[in-house]
């Protein structure tokens, strides 16, 4: 049995949703270790907690703690690793490489930080920082996630890392490292479980009980994937995103204070809990600076964010950074000005408007811990698909529609449901034969199924299960259309999908009128699909939530009997429900788009009783500002 660390702290479900950013020091930003100034420290510490941040996550810069040269003989063939011209001191830190002066002034930060009371997780191997490589000279001609000669000295440092300050109360979790799936190229994954496993393994050695946290990004849902959700929740405790628009695919489509980004984080976190089964926080979050929005939009997106990531259950939140660092001439500043503008206090000290929402938010939300939310749905993701992009759009479409899902991979044991998604499936390797049997039988034992298709290969399907047969795949000459009383949807879909009906009912028809949207009777339960990918065709598709889309999701509310407590009309309004201890229901309210929203939340089994937190409401008529949400509690009536 894998071991885990004895402990979540602050990553337990439950806990309060915690709030803070990642730092580097005001006066010198990636130099602080080298142009130590502790003073300056204790001034960024000061203004930082007095405004509100309750986590640092923190970099022990590995060229500055683990300052190796290599020195080479003749043919430069390897001779010795020194630090600079001396020799490696035959002490205990020199044995590892480590500069005990910079454990020195380390010690000093974490007491620092533990007398304004914030709490540390604390990275290992920093080695790459905002576009720049910060490892040891001695390592630039070996692969730093694969060489064994470097991940000897890795290991090495993590464990003087941890054995030095697991007494510090100041310290939270443990990081492997600033995305360090960026500092070298793997074949498979298998490389680069190995050295988040050794990691990991070392920093458990010294410390069982606190948290060890990924620190990568960008992982995947596919096992097989060069670094997968898996493999990393396997080898640590705690999985983090980093939901940047800018760099995440399908993000950068619409505006940052609208519905596709106001999602992002609270989308990518809870895939990444649901696929690895593990708990999950945002560690990094930004807007990337004056060059991809003004301050008082990038404040209204993080209150957006913070709102749907608190909803959804996300463990906190944390922003990049703590400070501007225009001052400065080194690099990475002096190379992108993306870098230079991301701080939540200015060099000055003084608060940006995304300090303000963040600590607001914190402060309000200290006290209320929300329940599990309801979900209603598993959406399984298949082979050959942009699992990403699809659930992405899957997620946002059926929050939208006003329900809830959750996220699984299809080559996994199937969770138990009473219904399923298999949104937009892509071509010949769908899911293995024996996976896709399992849930054909809980359709047949009564579950139903919704699937979407882009020209997939599913089989049994077609001439079976689903109640149609495919006539021809082709690709498409125009626009795919899907049209029936509720709605009249045009869909840019790739591959135009010829089917008829034979065992189903037709419920929407394509521009020939020829089948679209069909149901059939399987066993006990029942198959909805579509013959065009809607939630894939959505991905690159700019404004494509403030169309009709939902409106197929909110019909197969209907056809897949999923009943909700509380309802609204307008889609950019989205509900979270939960049942608190008490048997209350809370809802969670959402205004996704930068203008105000009124509505009512219809409650027909309930009766409003106060808002808990957020824009204040009388009744269930209620109006949330742009960007903003409300959390309301309801009295059964029954």
């Amino acid at each position: 049995m894998y071991t885990k660390s004895q402990s979540l702290t602050i990553f337990e479900f439950g806990s309060r949703f915690f709030v803070g950013c990642n730092y580097w020091s005001s006066h010198a930003g990636t130099n602080m270790w080298r142009d130590w100034r502790p003073e300056e420290v204790e001034a960024d510490f000061k203004a930082l907690s007095e405004n509100g941040v309750q986590v640092l996550r923190v970099f022990p810069r590995w060229d500055d703690f683990q300052p190796l040269v290599m020195h080479r003989a003749g043919g430069s063939s390897y001779r010795e690793l020194r630090m600079g011209e001396d020799p490696l001191p035959d002490t205990y830190f020199g044995k590892a490489g480590v500069d005990e002066e910079m454990i020195r002034r380390l010690r000093t930060f974490v007491d620092l930080a533990h007398k304004y009371n914030l709490q540390l997780i604390v990275c290992m191997i920093t080695g790459w920082m905002s576009g720049r490589m910060l490892s040891p000279t001695a390592f630039d001609r070996f692969n730093l996630l694969t060489d064994p000669f470097v991940l000897r000295w890795q290991v090495r440092l993590t464990h003087i890392l941890v054995r030095e300050f697991k007494d510090a109360p100041a310290i939270v979790a443990w990081d492997l490292g600033n995305e360090c799936n960026c500092m070298g190229s793997r074949q498979g994954p298998s490389q680069m479980w190995a050295w988040s496993n050794a990691i990991a393994g070392a920093i458990r050695l010294e410390d069982p009980t606190r948290p060890v946290v990924s620190g990568m990004h960008g992982l995947g849902v596919d096992p097989e994937s060069n670094t997968s959700i898996v493999d990393q929740a396997e080898t640590t405790d705690v999985l983090c995103t980093h939901p940047y628009p800018v760099f995440t695919p399908h993000s950068k489509v619409d505006r940052v204070n609208t519905i596709r980004n106001a999602f992002h984080a609270a989308c990518e976190t809870q895939l990444y809990s649901d696929i690895g089964n593990a708990p999950a926080f945002v560690e990094e979050a930004g807007s990337l600076g004056p060059g991809a929005s003004s301050e008082q939009v990038a404040a209204n997106y993080l209150h957006n964010m913070l709102w749907n990531s608190y909803a959804h259950g996300c463990l906190g939140l944390l922003w990049w950074c703590g400070h501007d660092q225009t001052l400065l001439n080194q690099t990475p500043y002096d190379w992108c000005g993306m870098e230079r503008h991301l701080g939540l206090l200015r060099t000055d000290r003084t608060p940006k408007a995304t300090m303000n929402v963040l600590g607001k938010f914190g402060r309000m939300v200290e006290n209320v811990r929300l329940p599990h939310h309801r979900q209603d749905a598993v959406c399984l993701l298949t082979e050959s698909q942009d699992q990403w992009g699809v659930a992405y759009m899957t997620y946002i479409l059926a929050k939208q529609a006003g329900f809830d899902i959750k996220f699984q991979y299809a080559n996994s044991a199937l969770i138990p449901a009473d219904i399923y998604l298999m949104p937009s499936i892509n071509g010949y390797n769908v899911m293995q034969s024996h996976r896709w049997k399992k849930v054909l039988q809980a359709v047949n034992d009564g579950a139903k199924l919704y699937v979407s298709s882009q020209d997939a290969t599913l089989d049994p399907f077609f001439d079976g299960p689903s109640g149609v047969q495919l006539e021809t795949s082709a690709k498409a000459p125009y626009p795919q259309q899907i049209n029936c009383d509720r709605f009249n949807l045009v869909v840019n879909g790739p591959y135009e999908l010829k089917i008829s009906a034979v065992n189903a009912q037709v419920l929407a028809t394509d521009a020939d009128g020829d089948p679209a949207l069909t149901k059939a009777s399987y066993g006990k339960g029942e198959i909805v699909f579509c013959n065009t990918p809607v939630e894939a065709v959505m991905v690159e598709q700019p404004r494509a939530f403030e169309k009709d889309t939902y409106k197929l999701y909110k019909y197969l509310m209907e056809l897949l009997g999923i009943k909700r407590n509380a309802t609204r009309n307008n889609p950019m309004l989205t509900l979270t429900e939960y049942i608190d201890n008490d048997g209350n229901l809370l809802v969670c309210a959402v205004n996704n788009t930068p203008n105000p929203i009124t509505d009512t939340i219809v409650t027909p089994n309930w009766k409003f009783e106060k808002t808990i937190i957020g824009a204040s409401q009388d009744s269930a008529t209620i109006t949330v500002p742009g960007n903003l949400g409300t959390l309301i509690r309801f009295k059964s009536i029954k």
